[in-house]
Parts: structure tokens; C-alpha cells; sequence
């Protein structure tokens, strides 16, 4: 069994692509069943708001420096992207939010669900965000992504409505900055070596590989694309 542990954010879009590449990569390679991924947590801003204050080409026009219709057209080149693994991204009309609590519910579906519902849940959050383009700091957006992932309604109530799992998501993130994490997403393939980014499709397949064959840690794997607390790697 190989065990990939993956740091990243739901509003991080090249932890959406990079995760949605890797899933095709395991179903190409044909090692779905010799793949375990455990998902670890990391915020790109932990200072979110809870609201919504401000429009994503607006903040990415801030954040590089940029005319908002250069903004626009950099934000459309990442959404062309997912939309190349057949995602109706959407990421020019993503609300950004705080999304701290998220990580607290996907803490509750590692700790008390199979598998099958943690990846469920992982994938509809992300979901959420970039196609759907709901508030991933409302819990009533929070609640219904865990009932329709098949988690009970009571336990998801309980942990928002508390303050249950905060120490998990903290320790990732301590765990992510002993690392020196600085960007996501952040892959480490089973304890033997990390890619810090998103991969091609090919660059996957070659790391799959790679840990199957249990390689030196010096082949190199190709370039990626990460998300940082200071923006996006554009390339």
C-alpha cells in the first residue's frame, strides 16, 4: 500500500487541480486499491474573513499588482485548467472566505468515517468553492457538503457548533511548518519524498512510479504549480 499524505486548502485552486490529476493518474496507472491518501490540513490565510468582503479578481489584482482586466485573464489561464480535467471551474467568482471550520469537519470524517466518505467530502468541498461557488465559512453550506458526503447531520452540527478538532487542523499546520511547507499542495509519497505543487498528469504518473520502484530521492519528477500564503505560482 502506498500512503500519500497530502497538505493543502480548499481555496487554494492548484490544490484542486493537482488533486484532480492525481486521482487520473491512479486510475490510468491502475493502483487505485494500492493508494491510501490522508489529507492533511493547511490555510492560506488563516485571517480570512468569515465574510465576504472583497470579488477574487479584485484581491488578485491587489495581490500582483495588476489591472483587473490583466487579473481576470490570469485568473481565467488557472480556470482553463481545471476545466482541462473536465471541471466547470469557475474560480473568477469563487467567494473567498475563512476555511478553517472545513478542515475541522474533514477532521471529523477522518476520525469517524470510512475512507470512502473522507475522499467524498474532500472532493465536495472543494466542489463547493470553485464550481458551486458557495461560502465555505457558512455551516449551513458546511452541513449539507457533510450530509451529502453521508455523514450524520448531528455529529457535523455538533463539531461547527463547537470548537471540536481545532487542535488537529493546528497541529497539520504545525506539522506543515516543521516541514518547511510554505506553499500547497505539499505531497509527500509514502515518507519517502515530497512534491511541493501541482504536478502534470505525466509528472504524477512518474512519481506513482517512482514510489513503487522506491527510486533515490534525486529523479527528478517535473515542474509544478503551488499556492502560497503570498498568492499563486503563475507560470
Amino acid at each position: 500500500m502506498i500512503t500519500l499524505t497530502i497538505w493543502s486548502d480548499f481555496a487554494c485552486p492548484y490544490c484542486y487541480i493537482g488533486e484532480a490529476r492525481l486521482e487520473k493518474a491512479i486510475e490510468e496507472l491502475g493502483v487505485k486499491d494500492d493508494v491510501q491518501i490522508d489529507y492533511r490540513a493547511f490555510e492560506l490565510d488563516p485571517n480570512a474573513p468569515k465574510d465576504v468582503v472583497s470579488s477574487t479578481p479584485e484581491r488578485f489584482a491587489k495581490k500582483y499588482r495588476l489591472s483587473l482586466e490583466d487579473a481576470k485573464a490570469q485568473i481565467e489561464q488557472i480556470s482553463a485548467l481545471g476545466r482541462e480535467l473536465g471541471i466547470d471551474f469557475r474560480y473568477a467568482t469563487t467567494q473567498y472566505s475563512n476555511t478553517f471550520d472545513a478542515h475541522r469537519l474533514m477532521k471529523l470524517a477522518e476520525a469517524k468515517y470510512d475512507r470512502s466518505t473522507v475522499n467524498r467530502l474532500n472532493e465536495l468541498l472543494f466542489k463547493a468553492y470553485f464550481v458551486e461557488n458557495l461560502i465555505l465559512a457558512d455551516h449551513k453550506v458546511l452541513m449539507d457538503k457533510a450530509i451529502e458526503a453521508g455523514m450524520d447531520e448531528k455529529n457535523a452540527k455538533d463539531v461547527l457548533e463547537s470548537g471540536k478538532y481545532a487542535d488537529e487542523v493546528r497541529f497539520d499546520e504545525r506539522e506543515a511548518g516543521m516541514r518547511g511547507v510554505h506553499g500547497v499542495p505539499y505531497i509527500v509519497f509514502n515518507g519517502d519524498f515530497a512534491v511541493p505543487g501541482a504536478l502534470t498528469l505525466d509528472g504524477f504518473k512518474s512519481a506513482i512510479e517512482r514510489t513503487m520502484r522506491k527510486v533515490k530521492d534525486s529523479e527528478p519528477v517535473g515542474r509544478a504549480h503551488q499556492c502560497g500564503p503570498d498568492g499563486c505560482k503563475l507560470f
